[in-house]
């Protein structure tokens, strides 16, 4: 990579990589709390709704926290039974009722047994000795829909390395959690994963951008894609390879307003 290529990169991770960017993107949800339940739980449904107009996100996202009283840690340990029938209008695209109640039984589940979200994805051996996020996701995965009548439909929201996924959604969460930002928009809350595992979120936008830069070679959005970019961030900075994810989404989405 070429010297004036990195200093565009860094150029524009200075200018995104910024409180301001906060306000219109999705990460503004868990940044309304401070424990760390709060952050993990509006963290993971927020990025898993992040398609579409991002007006309509962020709508959905507060419309969440209005439907868990304003502390979804709270509710998910402490709801009633009766306390769900406030979620059958809660739609976001295919997202439906199915799905929500799926998503508040995993919480409750996991967090009646745990402290924190981020044993989800580090369960079964997970270490810095692992390469890349790719065995975190595929737990995960395997993890949230540990119930023999786990609903098929909500299959879908949930990606995986192991489904060939791009997994752009659970990579940009991860990226919120996992890496430490002096900047003060990623949290950098857990730490048993390492932000040199990460890998970069990938969408139609930063993909169109990465190609332009030559960072990457043409073709389908997937996991092997997503790793490909990854590995040539990391030739740039091994510690902190998913910074680039501010680069790349500027200068691919700047002056729109859609996430695909």
């Amino acid at each position: 990579m070429s010297n004036e290529l990195i200093e565009l990169l860094d150029e524009k991770v200075a200018f995104f990589n910024h409180p301001r960017f906060i306000e219109h993107d999705p990460i503004s949800i868990p940044h309304l709390f401070t424990r760390k339940q709060d952050i993990e739980i509006m963290g993971l449904w927020i990025a898993m709704l992040a398609w579409g107009q991002r007006k309509t996100i962020l709508q959905k996202g507060h419309e969440l926290i209005e439907l868990m009283d304003g502390n979804p840690h709270q509710f998910i340990l402490q709801h009633q039974e009766i306390d769900l029938k406030r979620f059958e209008r809660f739609r976001h695209r295919t997202f439906h009722l199915t799905d929500t109640l799926y998503f508040i039984h995993f919480f409750q589940k996991h967090y009646q047994q745990h402290d924190s979200l981020e044993s989800a994805f580090t369960l079964n051996g997970f270490s810095t000795e692992n390469k890349d996020i790719g065995p975190a996701l595929n737990q995960f995965y395997t993890y949230f829909f540990d119930e023999p009548w786990a609903p098929q439909r909500t299959q879908k929201h949930i990606a995986a390395p192991m489904k060939n996924s791009a997994c752009k959604r659970l990579c940009m969460f991860l990226r919120w959690m996992v890496r430490k930002d002096n900047a003060g928009v990623d949290f950098g809350i857990w730490s048993s994963i390492s932000p040199a595992q990460l890998v970069c979120p990938l969408d139609v936008h930063s993909q169109r951008t990465a190609e332009k830069l030559g960072l990457v070679s043409g073709g389908p959005s997937n996991w092997k894609k997503a790793i490909e970019l990854t590995n040539v961030l990391k030739q740039v900075n091994s510690t902190d390879p998913t910074r680039y994810d501010f680069a790349l989404y500027g200068m691919g989405i700047e002056d729109k307003t859609t996430w695909k």
